[in-house]
Parts: structure tokens; sequence; C-alpha cells
């Protein structure tokens, strides 16, 4: 995959403006706990209660987010997820788009056909044909947030937020879905795209997509077919491009190297794809986290779980996105590779164990705007539940795309179930809510080597669970290329008191991530965090 960054200036500008909404003053720190723990002091909290674990997105602003699926299984099981976290972000969109592996046709009978495609893999020879694995009326974002409706209710006594199923129907679109790869025209999807990019409202505007990014490939097309030759075109290529962040599961469809990377090459695109989210998950798993994809915790954490559960994809669940299907052989159970193959499906990933993991492929392109304090959206190279524009080194030494979101899969499968969990619970006090973790002080700092920092992490929880916290160096997200000593100075029922030393050979732009991490003991133990920049001075 070919990365495009931003140019240098575009990219210090975007960090300096999010650096300066995510400082937080030790006052505001210590008011806003104490406010917490008063308002979570009763035997419940009202609805619309906060679960801001690390004191909210920059002040309160939400990320805007425009979220493209096509109907795989693995999508469909991403927007459950998605569905369950959309009281942290401002969802401007819910589009249908195609890939390479999806489309839905004209309903003209159009013939469609692109060399190399999986339809002429594994000996097959399936096409020209006049669509792809996409059912006639589908629908599973209308579904989705059908079921949601339903959960609505509860979530709402969990955490404030969390959009009407009314607003939510609302935004659902269809983009680009006709073909493969195709940008010859308009559609309500790439208009939101368009008018989102052009709009005066604050950015940045996420782009999200587990699909092709032809819809987003059609937005930037007629914006620039409209603008290119007149006067506002330098000015309107600036705004665009430091407004959009795409994040996409790979170049699904091609469009991103044939019009997005040659025309707009200085809008962000972050690739975060890794094994932990996706059908290759257990071979990506850390040993300790392997239950995550069994059966057993599938069972009793998510399938068992209200109609949520109900709806999210597992193996031999007997269902099929689309009748036929011969790459879709997930719904069967109890059969070998061999015997499908017999029945003519094409067996791309082994059988697993009926009830357990399929995959959550696409479910990497949100999860680091998620409010837990690792503050993954500022830039690609942070890191977090969603995973980095880098290779963390794994616990055996070996640099690894997979470890740098492998690492934190448990804590966010833990997350998850509490989540499913509320959507089956109408009270507040029967339920596990996130810890809070936050620093007094400026979470990004500048210093100067052989300079002292004290670092004071508070935590507090709100259902009065026991909290443990401890500070952790991210070495893998520093640029300094060495390691710090940590030492503890205080640690108390809501305090964790540290002091570091910046080493005397840091150079001037070097930077030194530290991480407070607070788990709490309830059930599911939630995990929280707050990230802390140093960097040095030049």
């Amino acid at each position: 995959m070919r990365i495009i960054p931003d140019s240098i200036a575009r990219r210090l500008a975007r960090r300096r403006a999010l650096r300066a909404m995510a400082a937080v003053s030790l006052a505001g720190i210590l008011a806003g706990i104490l406010a917490g723990m008063v308002a979570t002091s009763g035997a419940s909290a009202s609805a619309g209660g906060s679960d801001h674990r690390s004191g909210g997105w920059s002040g309160g602003d939400k990320p805007r987010v425009i979220l493209m699926h096509d109907p795989e299984l693995d999508d469909q099981n991403t927007l459950v997820r998605y569905l369950l976290y959309s009281n942290e972000f401002n969802t401007e969109g819910l589009v249908y788009s195609s890939s390479g592996v999806h489309w839905a046709g004209d309903g003209e009978g159009t013939l469609w056909y692109v060399p190399g495609r999986e339809y002429t893999r594994f000996g097959l020879n399936l096409c020209p044909c006049t669509s792809w694995r996409w059912k006639p009326g589908e629908r599973f974002i209308e579904e989705a947030v059908d079921i949601y409706a339903r959960v609505y209710p509860n979530l709402r006594q969990h955490a404030g937020g969390y959009p009407s199923p009314k607003e939510l129907r609302s935004r659902i679109y269809n983009g680009n879905i006709e073909f493969d790869g195709d940008i010859s025209k308009d559609t309500a999807g790439s208009n939101l795209v368009r008018q989102s990019l052009l709009d005066n409202r604050p950015g940045p505007v996420y782009l999200l997509t587990g699909a092709g990014q032809s819809t987003i490939a059609r937005a930037l097309k007629s914006i620039k077919d409209q603008y290119e030759n007149t006067p506002s075109w330098p000015r309107i290529y600036q705004k665009v491009s430091q407004k959009a962040i795409i994040q996409s599961f790979g170049d699904q469809d091609g469009t991103y190297a044939s019009y997005i990377g040659q025309n707009w090459p200085d809008i962000e695109f972050r690739q975060m794809s890794t094994s932990i989210w996706g059908y290759g998950a257990r071979n990506a798993v850390l040993p300790q986290d392997a239950r995550y994809l069994s059966a057993a915790w599938t069972k009793a954490n998510v399938s068992d779980v209200g109609p949520f559960g109900e709806y999210y994809r597992v193996w031999g669940d007997g269902k099929q996105m689309v009748e036929g299907d011969v790459f879709d052989h997930f719904g069967y159970s109890g059969l070998t590779t061999e015997q499908l193959r017999a029945m003519g499906y094409v067996v791309w990933t082994p059988p697993q164990e009926k009830g357990s993991w399929i995959s959550e492929g696409d479910t990497s392109i949100f999860m680091n705007l998620v409010d837990n304090g690792l503050r993954g959206y500022v830039d690609a190279s942070y890191g977090g539940w969603g995973g980095r524009d880098a290779n963390d080194v794994d616990p055996n030494g070996v640099p690894s795309r997979n470890y740098a979101a492998s690492r934190w899969f448990g804590a966010a499968q833990q997350d998850f179930a509490a989540r499913m969990r509320w959507t089956v619970t109408s009270r507040h006090a029967k339920a596990n809510h996130a810890p809070t973790a936050r620093v007094a002080g400026q979470l990004d700092r500048t210093v100067k080597p052989g300079q002292t920092v004290l670092l004071t992490g508070v935590t507090s929880d709100p259902d009065h669970d026991k909290v443990t916290s401890g500070w952790w160096q991210y070495t893998d997200a520093d640029t300094y290329p060495g390691t710090v000593t940590i030492d503890q100075i205080s640690r108390g029922q809501h305090q964790n008191v540290v002091k570091i030393r910046v080493p005397a050979d840091a150079a001037p732009g070097q930077t030194i991530h530290l991480v407070l991490q607070a788990t709490d003991d309830g059930a599911p133990a939630l995990t929280s965090y707050q990230r802390v920049v140093l960097t040095v001075r030049g």
C-alpha cells in the first residue's frame, strides 16, 4: 500500500491544533473528577450520563465521521461495534459502497469485469456479470440501525450522546455501489462526502471505509471538476486536503492508486489494517487473548446478549450474506475443508469452531477515534486500539504491524463485552462502566534534556470499583530511540505520581510517549488510559 503523507507544514499545523485542543489544566482535571464522583455517588446515574473516560475528545468535540461499507459479513460485524460506540462520534453518514469483492450492478443488465478479481482466481471464470456478491435490495445497514433502535433506550442509561435511531436512519445513503471502482457519476453518498469537505464546519472529516474508495474518489473528482479551472482552486485544494482524513482497510477497488493518490496527494491516508480484527485473527492474537476468539467467550459475551448478539455473525450460524455465494461458507459447522469444496465452495480460510469469532476486518478504521485516552487520532504514528501506521516490537523482539493492534485486543474486547451488556441492561447500576484516567497538567509538553518531569495521574470509577493504575513508556511510538526510568513517587487509591528524567542525549524534536493505564475490577474489567507526549525542545 502506497502511503501519501501530508506536506510537512500541514502536518505540523494539524498536530499543533490537536495538541492545543487536548491540553487540560490541573484545575479542570480535578474539578471534572470531583464532579464525576458526585454524579455517580448515588445508587444509579441518570439517563444521558457521561462515559468519557479520559476527559473527552478535544474538550467535547466529537470527530466527524462518514462510514462506508460493502455487504461483507465482517462489515456487518464492524457496524455492530460502531453503533455501540456511536455516542463517541458525529456520524454524518452511513454509506453503502462497492469494492472489488462486492458491487450491486446497475439493474439494467450491464456486464462488468475487472481483471485479477476473485471471480477469476481459484480456477474460476464467473464474470463478466451483472453484479457480484450483492443481493437485490441489500439493507444490512438499515437492519443494524433497526436493532439499534430496539436497544437505544438501554444504551442511553449508560452514556450520553447516543444519536437517535431517526437521526441515524436519515443518514443512510447509497454511494458508488454499481460497479467496482466506477467513479463516473455522482451519487447521494459521494455528494455527502463532497458537501462535508466543502462546508465551513471545523474538521477534520474522517472518511472511514471498509469497502473501496470509489465514493470518496467520486466526491473528490466532482470538486476538482468544478473548481480546477477557477481562481478558487488553490484555496479549495488546500481546504479539502487539510480537512479530509481517509482511513481504509486496503485499497479495495484500486481507486486510491488510480485517482486519489495521483490527484489529491496531500490528503492524509491512514492505513492500519492488521490481521487481529480480520479473518486471520487466530494468526495474530496473543496467547493470553486467544479466548476472545473462542466460541465460549463469544457466546457468553456477544451471541447470547440481546438482538445485536443474534445479528452478529459467528462460525456455523447457518447464515449467508448472499444466497449461493461460493466464497461465504461461514454458516456451516462440522464440515471439513474437503467437504465444503465438494459442495462447490471456495474455502479461502479454514473452518473453525461453531459459534466462534469470524471477523471484524474493518473495525480498525474507527477504533483510534474512541475516547479511551490513547489519543490515537492525533497522528497515525501514535497507535491505539485500531493499531498504528508502523510496526511495534512484539514480546519476542520481532517488529510487527500486527502487534501494534493485537497488544490492545484484550482490552478492546472487554470493552465491547461491556457495551453489549449495556444493550440489555436498563439500570446503570447493573452494568460496568470504564474508569476515568486523567493527568494533571498538559498532555503535550516541551522539555529539555536532563529535565525532571513530574506526572500526576488521577483515577476514579463511576461504579466505585477498585482501580489499579500504572505508568509505562510506549517506546514504539517514541522517536527518542531509548528508554527512560519511571520512578514511583506516590501511589494512592485515586492518584499515581511518578517522575522521569529526560535523557541527556535526547535530541531536539524527539518525542517520548508515557501512558497512564487504569483498570477496574468490575465484570468485565475495563481499561482507560491517558497519554502524555514529551517533545524535546529545539
